[in-house]
């Protein structure tokens, strides 16, 4: 929502239109970082991750293995023993399999307990949810390489495909319950066709019992139809009218209002100093498209970040952008941010900075914030996608 923007949609009309609250829910999840920063509801990209991510990542294991094991094997999962010979990872390929040093899919699924839990407990719920997701493409990965669907063209596969396709559903029940903090609902229907009680974190450690018996596979979650976003977006049109700007008059008797009364105060607060929370700084001087160009901005992965012993303004940050090897950069930042929450976000920083030698060592470039008349400071951070090296434009 923004006043002076003209944008604004409510949440009833989000439910009429949409339905599904928990999309919204993994949106936001996939987003928020512990901070208080802003974010924005990009439509696009809400759809675009939903369908990507819960649709085609996640959901797709159950919808994908349930079938076969429903109608080949009465609803059976294989034992323990088949099991562990089926969930060998050594004969995918690649930096995705190369990033998880065990090579028993379930095994590294349980292992990522803790470290998911942590995330979790700092509400650093968007580093969660990659976590979460670069588990579903090794998930995936692991469905893409063993193929079912052709073991089940083969007869004398049917114990291999038993295997293959009770590993990918344990490995979902292990995924669900680290989305059960972000898509409650949606777990109560998982528990229901795995025909289990209510999963909770420590479930993660053990695997379902040899020969557990699942329920039929009945869809869990649908595919967001843009359609709907444009119904909810044509709903709203009215509010999204932008606001006019105010005449000249308007102006002026708002100013001789601002002067007739110098201090506000809402109920139960203490009177504060009236000031245009909006106010923003003259734009500066006009310059060309080449001198723009001369900055080189760059997609930063913030690796480490640590106070600074003897500094009252800076942490120290470790940055990823590509090269052979990290830059460290002073920030003065220290007033806004948490070391411990930086680490692993991505943001933007000046690449091409000359060094600065500082009493604390040599600054080798600087991250961009943001900031006003309001107290605060606020680090700018890329769209979810970008990756350290990409430079902006």
């Amino acid at each position: 929502m923004s006043k002076s923007r003209g944008t604004f949609i409510t949440a009833r009309s989000y439910v009429d239109h949409v339905k599904n609250t928990e999309y919204l829910r993994y949106y936001y999840a996939a987003k928020l970082n512990g901070s208080m920063e802003d974010l924005d509801l990009n439509l696009d990209d809400f759809v675009a991750r939903v369908n990507s991510d819960l649709i085609g990542k996640y959901i797709n294991i159950a919808s994908r293995s349930a079938g076969f094991i429903s109608k080949r094997f009465d609803g059976k999962l294989a034992d323990h023993a088949l099991l562990t010979k089926c969930a060998d990872t050594s004969g995918l390929a690649g930096k995705l399999v190369a990033d998880f040093p065990k090579k028993n899919l379930l095994e590294v699924l349980q292992d990522s307990a803790d470290q998911i839990a942590e995330m979790y407990e700092a509400r650093d719920y968007s580093r969660a949810t990659r976590t979460i997701g670069a588990l579903l493409d090794l998930i995936n990965a692991y469905i893409d390489a063993t193929k079912p669907w052709e073991l089940a063209k083969d007869p004398s596969n049917v114990e291999w495909l038993q295997g293959v396709c009770s590993v990918a559903l344990q490995a979902f029940r292990i995924i669900t319950i680290y989305l059960k903090p972000v898509l409650p609902h949606l777990a109560q229907d998982v528990e229901s066709f795995l025909n289990v009680g209510e999963l909770n974190w420590q479930d993660a450690r053990e695997l379902l019992p040899s020969g557990h018996g699942i329920n039929a596979y009945q869809h869990l979650m649908a595919r967001l139809d843009p359609k709907c976003i444009e119904a909810m977006v044509e709903a709203n049109k009215q509010s999204l009218q932008p606001t006019p700007p105010p005449t000249s008059q308007q102006r002026h008797a708002e100013h001789q209002q601002h002067a007739a009364a110098p201090t506000v105060a809402e109920p139960g607060d203490a009177t504060l100093p009236l000031k245009n929370v909006n106010m923003i700084a003259p734009i500066a001087e006009t310059i060309s498209i080449e001198d723009f160009s001369k900055i080189d901005l760059r997609v930063a992965h913030i690796i480490n970040a640590e106070h600074v012993e003897g500094a009252e303004k800076l942490l120290k940050l470790t940055l990823d952008i590509g090269e052979p090897q990290p830059r460290t950069v002073f920030a003065g930042i220290k007033s806004a941010y948490d070391p411990e929450k930086l680490k692993g976000r991505m943001t933007v920083m000046v690449a091409n900075l000359a060094p600065r030698k500082m009493k604390f060592g040599m600054s080798e470039g600087m991250v961009l914030a943001a900031s006003g008349e309001t107290p605060g400071l606020f680090v700018l951070s890329p769209d979810s996608g970008a990756q350290p090296g990409m430079r902006i434009k």
